[in-house]
């Protein structure tokens, strides 16, 4: 028992570092998502496609060489930046392009006679946007706003690799020192759990608040399939 309370004061010190990566990197992954959505919506006609084949290419890259391209490529060029700026940007263009799908999608099962009647009310294009589509956006986003949460904070530990002293990091050393690897690194695998189970229940909050149900869903992925086969 003591040694159980000694592993996971030692993974405690690390914990915060953990936090901070993960929710620092989701926000600014999150307000990348939204603005390539924005940009999207607003359907700039050389700039749109351009977002396309970027949201692809960063799709397609592991964060981690992102990470290595951001810190150490660029400081051989004379450009410093620090570890957890230079995670935030890494994630931002991964984890944000994969919102941006994630929102394409959610904007995809707003219904076109709500956007006909704010067209009929004479709102603007952006207008439209921030009043009507965003707001419905983020309703349907939720699911697959949780689940990029859950793929940031399984990448934090790359922080390490730039030098952020992290629970991961924590539990390497710990392993050297004790040579206990099988408890260490359950101890925090259990942590990263609790995080993640209790980002989950804040999410499950927030669908109960905002009314989104399961069936509402599936109606609107219906009733856009049946759409786009018209067309």
């Amino acid at each position: 028992m003591t040694d159980v309370i000694n592993v996971l004061s030692f993974l405690l010190q690390g914990i915060s570092n953990t936090l901070i990566v993960t929710f620092t990197c989701f926000v600014s992954a999150l307000f990348t998502g939204l603005t390539v959505a924005v940009i999207r919506r607003l359907n700039f006609q050389i700039v749109t496609p351009l977002l396309d084949v970027s949201v692809y290419l960063f799709r397609c890259i592991p964060i981690l060489i992102l990470v290595f391209l951001v810190y150490f490529g660029l400081s051989s060029k004379g450009i410093s930046l620090s570890p957890l700026i230079a995670m935030n940007i890494s994630v931002a263009l991964v984890s944000g392009s994969y919102l941006a799908e994630v929102f394409r999608g959610a904007l995809g099962l707003i219904e076109r006679t709500e956007i006909e009647v704010a067209e009929t009310a004479g709102l603007s294009h952006f207008q439209r946007i921030r009043s009507i589509e965003l707001p419905q956006m983020f309703r349907f986003a939720v699911p697959g706003i949780l689940n990029e949460f859950s793929s940031i904070l399984k990448a934090s530990p790359f922080a390490y690799t730039v030098g952020i002293t992290e629970m991961t990091k924590q539990a390497m050393t710990l392993t050297v020192v004790t040579m206990n690897g099988l408890a260490v690194y359950s101890i925090t695998g259990i942590l990263y759990f609790i995080i993640y189970k209790f980002s989950a229940s804040v999410a499950g909050m927030l669908e109960n608040k905002l009314h989104i149900s399961g069936n509402e869903l599936n109606e609107r992925r219906v009733k856009t399939h049946d759409i786009n086969k018209i067309k």
